[in-house]
């Protein structure tokens, strides 16, 4: 109960102070801040792991797998596929799912939290490929078109995770079927597998680039989301402090109406 209540004067000082949209914004800054210590963190661990020569135990023979199941249809195939991911298309589809979700949630939700997300998952991207600076898979061993840039960790996989993810947690805030909520969430996690492993299958990344995306994926996303539902912690604390007796205009928070038009 004390931890509660201390979080409930957090949540009421923050909507008197500053207000939900401020706070959401806050939020992420210090969330994204978190992650990019991540990625740092993760970048020492890497090197210190490869000057044993740790990785190869599981790096190299997963690639070497993976050679054995190309084809040429297949390296056309999952080529096409991890293309969804890259830099080029994965804005347009992410541009497109939010004119979509806005529309169909009649909200401005989307146009802030997709962006968001998206931009965060960059940022997290490139700043781990710049500390870790890692080499990618021999090029002999890897499927055209090649590709140059760091390989720690993997930008298609972290920004599917991302942007999947959150597109997911946008569809489940709107629909209230179980069985809706979980076959987004399936399909979610699934293309975010799928992603991750089109890395690997092309030699574009090692194995360990793909799972480290993951867990930073996961771990912005889960910022994002701990941001939206503070957002309503505070919106809620500054609408309950307008409607308590003696509340007026200059006093702790903005009337419903009011709130609901600045968010």
């Amino acid at each position: 109960m004390r931890e509660r209540s201390a979080l409930h004067r957090f949540v009421d000082a923050l909507a008197r102070r500053v207000g939900p949209n401020a706070s959401m914004w806050m939020l992420l800054g210090v969330g994204a801040a978190l992650v990019v210590g991540f990625s740092w963190a993760g970048g020492e661990v890497y090197e210190s792991v490869v000057e044993h020569d740790a990785l190869g135990a599981l790096d190299k023979p997963v690639l070497d797998f993976a050679i054995t199941l190309r084809t040429p249809w297949a390296d056309a195939a999952v080529t096409a596929f991890t293309d969804v991911g890259g830099a080029v298309i994965a804005p347009i589809v992410a541009a497109v799912a939010m004119i979509i979700l806005a529309v169909w949630m009649r909200h401005w939700l989307p146009l802030v939290l997709i962006p968001a997300a998206g931009i965060g998952a960059l940022l997290v991207t490139v700043f781990g490929k710049q500390v870790t600076d890692r080499a990618r898979p021999p090029l002999d061993l890897a499927v055209p078109p090649y590709e140059h840039s760091p390989s720690f960790p993997s930008g298609h996989t972290l920004n599917a995770t991302v942007l999947a993810g959150i597109v997911v947690y946008l569809i489940c805030l709107q629909v209230h079927h179980a069985w809706v909520r979980a076959v987004a969430i399936g399909l979610g996690g699934l293309y975010a597998l799928a992603i991750g492993l089109s890395r690997v299958f092309l030699g574009h990344h090692w194995l360990t680039d793909v799972v480290a995306a993951w867990f930073l994926g996961c771990a912005w996303l889960t910022i994002v989301v701990m941001a939206h539902q503070f957002f309503h912690l505070v919106r809620q604390s500054r609408n309950a402090a307008a409607r308590a007796p003696g509340a007026h205009d200059g006093g702790a928070g903005l009337p419903p109406s009011a709130s609901s038009q600045q968010g």
